[in-house]
């Protein structure tokens, strides 16, 4: 909280300093030419791909960063992964390769603190080792849940064996292709309400599940898309209750704090290559008879990228930092999805500028990476719904302070 003197530490130990090297490493020199081959456009693509990457990635000792050690991972704590996962983030492919890609990084992290031991043997042992892939259905055409989760609309009625879900989901990140969902359906309750969430896993060859379309989007760099799925009198068994019944939502946020800092770790990882394409840009092209690093405006844009880049880091790590103490983080969440979000897109934006008629060409990635930064400032809730969540926390904090005097 504000006004409050805590000590903290950002060292980065020597192990995890061992990983981020072998990281980088890896990602120059096996996954960018994965990139380049494919143009970065992975919605569809091929599952060879993803397991080629992986075996390489395991032979590199750089694969699940974030995984237990109990189940196959290097198990680095959320600070740790900050830095192995920025390295990982300098190819779109880099995450997909190390398995500590969205949505399957942070489903591995709710399954291993909700599941029961027979769910973490059937569900989360393949997911960690790369065995299968999975999505998390919760987000649905309006007006259902979006932004506002307490939209949720699909319903889960008991039957005599179990529960049937009916509802329609959109924007599903890596439906096609996943080996399971997991479900958010309202189990009590009306649209709207706070409570009444349940969490359920659904196999995919569960015939009340459909993916019925790919959605084009503006991004191409997520292994499988974002699908619209039906669940159409989908029957699951009591087994398939992930946590309690109606504890849903609370659940969400035990899978939606963390994961919303790796998306930042990685997608810090795209600005910090936007940066140094504009870096080598900037070095080598002369105009007006001069290299473009002398000239007053391009330096003011360089340097503000370098500000963004370690600004982001440093309330990155913070929040980090209060997740893996198991403190009250929601308000060091929000601030750094919102404030990494925006400022990989200012980098990554500069670097277009930078390089002028090159950076929007083809002939350098930035463009494909200008497509894929701007939608982060909408996943895992926009800014503008986490700046009314700060300013609503903050308000709420001098309060209590004025009232304790």
């Amino acid at each position: 909280m504000s006004g409050v003197n805590v000590s903290i530490g950002f060292e980065t130990d020597e192990r995890v300093a061992d990983i981020a090297w072998r990281t980088t490493e890896f990602v120059r020199d096996v996954v960018l030419p994965e990139e380049q081959a494919c143009d970065g456009n992975v919605h569809d693509g091929p599952e060879p791909l993803r397991r080629r990457l992986q075996e390489a990635a395991r032979a590199a000792g750089v694969f699940a960063p974030h995984v237990g050690v109990e189940w196959g991972g290097l198990g680095l704590d959320l600070c740790g992964q900050a830095v192995v996962f920025e390295a990982a983030g300098y190819s779109l492919l880099g995450p997909l390769a190390l398995n500590c890609a969205a949505p399957d990084e942070g489903n591995t992290h709710l399954l291993d603190v909700v599941a029961t031991e027979e769910q973490k043997e059937r569900y989360l042992r393949p997911l960690a080792v790369g065995e299968v892939r999975s999505c998390f259905a919760m987000t649905e055409p309006a007006p259902g849940a979006g932004s506002d989760p307490r939209a949720l609309a699909t319903t889960a009625t008991r039957t005599g064996g179990g529960w049937r879900i009916d509802g329609r989901k959109w924007f599903i990140s890596g439906a096609d292709g996943a080996g399971f969902a997991i479900c958010m359906a309202r189990t009590s309750g009306v649209p709207g309400d706070a409570g009444g969430a349940t969490m359920f896993l659904v196999d995919a060859g569960n015939p009340g599940m459909k993916v019925v379309r790919n959605i084009d989007t503006l991004d191409q760099g997520l292994f499988g898309g974002h699908s619209e799925v039906v669940f159409d009198s989908c029957e699951v068994g009591e087994g398939a209750v992930l946590g309690e019944v109606d504890q849903g939502f609370a659940y969400a946020q035990v899978r939606l704090g963390p994961a919303r800092m790796t998306h930042c770790m990685r997608w810090l990882g795209v600005a910090r290559r936007a940066q140094d394409i504009a870096l080598e840009r900037a070095a080598d092209r002369t105009a007006f008879g001069r290299p473009l690093a002398e000239l007053g405006m391009v330096q003011q844009l360089l340097a503000d990228s370098e500000i963004d880049i370690e600004t982001s880091r440093a309330v990155l790590l913070r929040a980090c930092w209060e997740l893996d103490q198991g403190r009250p983080a929601a308000q060091h969440t929000s601030i750094a999805k919102t404030y990494v979000s925006e400022a990989v897109n200012r980098v990554v934006d500069r670097a277009v500028q930078v390089c002028g008629a090159l950076g929007i060409s083809g002939d350098a990635p930035l463009s494909r990476l200008y497509r894929e930064v701007r939608p982060f400032r909408i996943y895992d809730g926009p800014s503008e719904t986490h700046r009314w969540a700060i300013a609503k926390r903050a308000v709420r904090a001098a309060r209590e302070r004025r009232a304790a005097r």
